[in-house]
Parts: C-alpha cells; structure tokens; sequence
C-alpha cells in the first residue's frame, strides 16, 4: 500500500496499532516522534518495548508537548514522521495545564499541509466504560475530540483491532 501523506492509525490499548504504524515506515528511513516519557519503571519497560522492536534504523527525537512545532520542524519529504502517540500527548497537556484545544488546532494546522508523510498513532478509548472520575472523563472526550479533530485532516484513517487494519477512510 502506498503511504498517504498523512495516516492516522487508531486502536485500544495493545491492540498493535504501533507495531502496524511501524510497518508503514518499514522500508524507508523514517524519524520517530516520540510523545512517551519514562515517568515510572512501568513506562520505562514500555518505551524499550518499542525501541527494541523498532530497531536501529530509526532516528528517534522525544517531543511530550511541542508536537506542532516538532512535526513542522522535522516533516520533509524523503523522511516519514512516526508519531507515537497522541493519547500519551494529551495526557502530557493536561498533566502540564496546557490549552488542550489549542494544541490541537495548531497540530491541525501542521498536518493539513505537511512538509512529508506522517503517520501518527493514537488510542481508541471512547468504546469502553464510563470512566469513575471527572478527570477521567474529561481525558475520554479530550480523546475523542482529538482523535475527530485528527482524522478529518489525515487522508487515511485505519482502526486496528487485535493486530488487523481495518481502513476507515481512504482519501487519494
């Protein structure tokens, strides 16, 4: 499959929706535009995780919340961008009391005219439960705003579900 000059690639948690991101990108020099950061050993695991799996032939830069100004500095044409991912994003916004709606435009902005392809990971997490908390829910409807937002302005939307891609939209 040709690679879309941006695909958004959603799906619940360990879902292999990274490791299909990956796939995209396998057979090309690409930069990893990690969101993560290694707060507690649990994160710290996770982030070798994909490290490992990824292996050496990704650059990767660590970006918790410029991500328009990162993608806008780092997008060219002859380099995907791997955005993994926008949940972990989110989280670092409203964790640091930023302007979540904000962020967003200006990460809209950036991908309605990139300088080259990105493909950007992001959690399906509105499927589930009604969360207890109000800080719960409030990072529900963040998502789910974020992940609409996102999708209208990515060409190829794809939904995986236990390590199998289901394109969602595919824009030419």
């Amino acid at each position: 499959m040709e690679l879309a000059r941006t695909t958004l690639v959603l799906g619940g948690a360990r879902s292999g929706k990274s490791a299909y991101a990956e796939s995209l990108l396998a057979d090309r020099p690409a930069l990893y535009l990690a969101t993560g950061q290694a707060l507690d050993d649990e994160m710290a695991q996770r982030i070798r995780h994909h490290r490992d799996r990824r292996g050496p032939g990704w650059h990767t830069i660590e970006e918790p919340l410029d991500l328009a100004l990162a993608l806008d500095r780092h997008a060219r044409l002859d380099r995907p961008v791997l955005v993994d991912c926008l949940t972990l994003w989110l989280s670092n916004l409203m964790h640091a009391g930023r302007d979540v709606d904000a962020a967003v435009g200006g990460l809209c902005e950036v991908l309605a005219e990139p300088a080259g392809p990105v493909v950007l990971v992001s959690n399906e997490i509105g499927l589930g439960l009604v969360p207890e908390t109000r800080l719960g829910r409030e990072f529900r409807d963040h998502q789910g705003r974020l992940n609409q937002r996102v999708a209208a302005q990515c060409r190829r939307v794809v939904f995986v579900a236990a390590g199998l891609p289901l394109t969602l939209k595919d824009t030419p």
